[in-house]
């Protein structure tokens, strides 16, 4: 079936290449900044290996972070940011609570509900964990549930952050790989859902066999349309950004800053909000940016080492020469992002790992949409996943818990998502169905 592809047989690689690359391990184990590791990576790689000219890291580095689209990444979490201060956060769980409170599980479903509300608004899972966990993890435990398990629930929920457009993490691959943000976020939109509704079943199954909570009750419509109506304000924020994008209006950052002006005006309109909460709103998202923009920097030159040194080819070669079946093929994909994204954040293991893993996924027959929507769901399992399970610190400091307990009942929710990562890699008409 890959006939064709041996005639990369002679490709490989000496310590030239496995020598800083395993010095990068060690050094991120170590706990060094995920940017400089690769960073000095890069430089030691282009020194040793000589296979591009050392003066293409300044170029690099000023080019990677030349993008129109990267100016979104800032805007959606500033957008995130005045949603919680001007407390529109609130409502929108309010909405989520009228819509699935009455059920057995009901708060339980309404919070996983409010994280995917916030998710379409911020693009990004911690502030979506954050901001979701201070309002909800005492009252979870208040119904019942333990805390730790209540933590774990809010980790997983907030992974729609970077699943449900408008998504950081869409915005950064598509950037990598040349593909529309726009597209990706049409594409992303039923995976999105599918997770949030694996998360939700997920609660309510273990709700029915621990008995944490029993909320059952009538649906009152009359109290779920003054709640909507309570809440149209906040509920008009999605509708902006993602009917701006979706009808061609907005471009993703155009929306982003649409958005921000709009929280803007509905806080202060409120007046929920005063111009002396503007700065401290402003040097949250400066700091998001500081962390996201240098790892893309530092990556993009790393990403071009690779790629100058035929790492794609070879990784194709080896994969395809160990075995023709494409479905074994992808279930080791999904191993390798789960790994690497239970060690380094999503940022650095897209912009390295895309650029990889794209040929192969070419090579197999994956359509390189339905690509990026599988790379990013099985990345998104990596947020409650040990050790780094950036969802599982945020929620620990905001609710004192332990990690390794939240990361205990975290584990249901893993084999949730996984499944419908699966899902999703074997019908790639689920990624593909709305465009």
């Amino acid at each position: 079936m890959y006939n064709h592809l041996m005639n990369t047989a002679e490709l490989s690689l000496g310590w030239d290449f496995y020598g800083p690359l395993l010095g990068m391990v060690i050094l991120i184990l170590l706990g060094v900044r995920i940017w400089a590791v690769i960073g000095l990576g890069s430089v030691i790689m282009l020194m040793t290996t000589e296979v591009l000219p050392a003066t293409l890291l300044g170029e690099a580095l000023f080019d990677g972070v030349d993008s129109f689209a990267l100016i979104a990444v800032p805007l959606f979490v500033l957008t995130g940011d005045v949603l919680v201060r001007s407390g529109l956060s609130n409502k929108l769980l309010d909405v989520a609570e009228a819509t699935m409170g009455w059920q057995r599980a009901g708060l339980g479903t309404s919070t996983v509900l409010g994280c995917g509300f916030f998710a379409c608004i911020s693009g990004s899972d911690a502030a979506d964990a954050a901001a979701i966990g201070r309002i909800t993890i005492d009252r979870l435990v208040e119904k019942g549930y333990p805390k730790a398990y209540a933590c774990a629930l809010v980790a997983a929920g907030a992974c729609t952050g970077i699943l449900i457009p408008p998504s950081i993490s869409y915005i950064i691959i598509g950037l990598v790989l040349g593909i529309s943000a726009s597209t990706l976020f049409l594409a992303a939109a039923i995976p999105g859902v599918l997770v949030l509704l694996s998360v939700m079943v997920t609660n309510f199954l273990i709700n029915r066999i621990k008995g944490y909570e029993d909320s059952r009750g009538k649906f009152d419509v009359r109290h779920w349309l003054k709640t909507i109506w309570d809440g149209r304000y906040a509920l008009s924020i999605p509708f902006i950004i993602l009917g701006g994008i979706y009808s061609g209006l907005f471009t993703p950052t155009e929306s982003a800053s649409v958005a921000v002006i709009a929280t803007l005006i509905i806080g202060f309109y409120q007046k929920n909000l005063q111009l002396s909460d503007v700065p401290k709103m402003l040097e949250t998202s400066a700091k998001v940016s500081g962390v996201i923009v240098p790892i893309i920097a530092m990556s993009l030159p790393f990403a071009q080492t690779l790629a100058a040194l035929e790492v794609p080819q070879y990784f194709v070669y080896t994969m395809t020469s160990m075995t023709e079946n494409r479905h074994l093929i992808m279930l080791s994909m999904i191993a390798i992002l789960i790994v690497a994204g239970c060690v380094m954040e999503t940022t650095p293991n897209i912009v390295i790992l895309a650029p990889i893993l794209m040929p192969l996924a070419l090579e197999i027959g994956m359509n390189d949409i339905h690509f990026c929507i599988f790379m990013v769901s099985a990345l998104g399992i990596g947020f409650i996943t040990p050790p780094l399970g950036l969802n599982l610190f945020v929620v620990s400091g905001v609710a004192g818990e332990p990690v390794l307990a939240i990361s205990r009942h975290a584990i249901f929710f893993v084999f949730s998502m996984l499944a419908v990562v699966i899902f999703i890699m074997m019908v790639p008409a689920i990624a593909l169905w709305l465009l």
